[in-house]
């Protein structure tokens, strides 16, 4: 039994969109739990329902979003249940967003300043002195040289590893104690988002942060998350710790995102995955990989797998862990690596 705190739990998150053609099925019954001091990252291609979980977390679904099901536990709280009024006192000061593109989600025509001290005066009995004192620490924390001249500048005046600094800043302006990760490192050069990422460990450490970090890389999440969820097609598909998911890999989508991690040491031609994820209006019939999955089976298009769990932490929806499956292994460029990891004593 997990002995560790539970922070927040997702049980069957079922997200739908309105539009002209019909419904959107974008997250279909995702369940997940948080746990205190750790980060869980959520992996998967864009369209995946990885962001789409991230923003009903914070209560910033498009306006065309539909809740199906579900509910968002934080303190025995179910945060679906909220009014926007309700909600208010959640995000920001228990739950902080960082978001993908630092330019867009900074106001272009205000300064940095006040943007940084708004929700601090809007929220808290804090003088505009106080919230500028605090700006300031904040700037100087994300390593923003010369907070006091950045404070006064607009969004465009900053390169794109200081924006999206800046916005670390903001999303931790309220002390939350879950900071949630969209992407946030995809519009920025390699350098930089090497030099972000480390930030948001460092400072999930020092101020002991749960973190969900959403990615599109498995390269990105290696040596940051504790646990992994792998989502397809609105559902996770596999999850366990970082160690059973990079070493011990179940499903053939998890394979295929890790043969498609650039790795000096690749001797191997790196895999794309073939096809493109399904139509979400029409949710496919049996295992949404299944036609882009070279490895699938009869039974595969006519019924859904259920999770199969490979250890106390490790579960995965892939027929092939049925008792009956022929034996498969992942393709060899996923072998190489996990021999190699292994000689190396155990660096993901």
């Amino acid at each position: 039994m997990d002995e560790r705190e539970k922070i927040l739990q997702a049980q069957n998150l079922t997200v739908s969109f309105r539009t002209n053609e019909g419904m959107v099925r974008a997250v279909r019954g995702v369940d997940f739990d948080l746990y205190k001091g750790e980060t869980l990252a959520i992996v998967g291609e864009s369209g995946s329902g990885k962001s789409v979980t991230a923003r009903s977390l914070m209560g910033i679904l498009a306006p065309n979003a539909v809740v199906d099901a579900g509910s968002i536990l934080y303190d025995g709280v179910d945060l679906l249940k909220l009014k926007e009024d309700q909600f208010h006192k959640y995000r920001g000061n228990k739950l902080g967003m960082i978001f993908q593109d630092p330019l867009s989600s900074l106001n272009p025509i205000m300064k940095i300043g006040k943007q940084l001290t708004e929700s601090m005066l809007l929220n808290e009995k804090i003088s505009k002195k106080d919230a500028k004192e605090r700006a300031l620490k904040l700037l100087a924390g994300v390593g923003i040289s010369d907070p006091e001249r950045r404070f006064n500048q607009y969004p465009f005046e900053l390169s794109g590893g200081m924006r999206q600094r800046v916005v670390i800043a903001i999303a931790l302006s309220a002390n939350p104690e879950i900071l949630i990760c969209d992407e946030p490192t995809t519009a920025l050069d390699v350098t930089i988002q090497a030099q972000i990422l480390e930030l948001i460990n460092s400072i999930k450490e020092e101020r002991k942060l749960s973190v969900i970090f959403i990615t599109h890389d498995m390269g990105v999440v290696a040596n940051m998350a504790d646990r992994i969820a792998v989502m397809y097609a609105g559902k996770i598909v596999e999850y366990g710790t970082a160690d059973e998911i990079f070493y011990q890999p179940a499903h053939p989508y998890t394979w295929a995102l890790l043969a498609s991690i650039p790795d000096l040491d690749t001797k191997e031609k790196l895999e794309s995955i073939p096809g493109t994820p399904p139509n979400m209006l029409f949710p496919p019939k049996g295992d949404a990989f299944a036609p882009r999955n070279k490895y699938a089976m009869a039974i595969d298009f006519e019924e859904e797998p259920p999770l199969f769990q490979l250890s106390p932490t490790h579960y995965a929806a892939t027929w092939l862990l049925h008792p009956n499956a022929p034996r498969v292994e992942p393709p060899r460029i996923v072998t190489e690596r996990i021999r190699r990891m292994r000689a190396l004593g155990g660096e993901a």
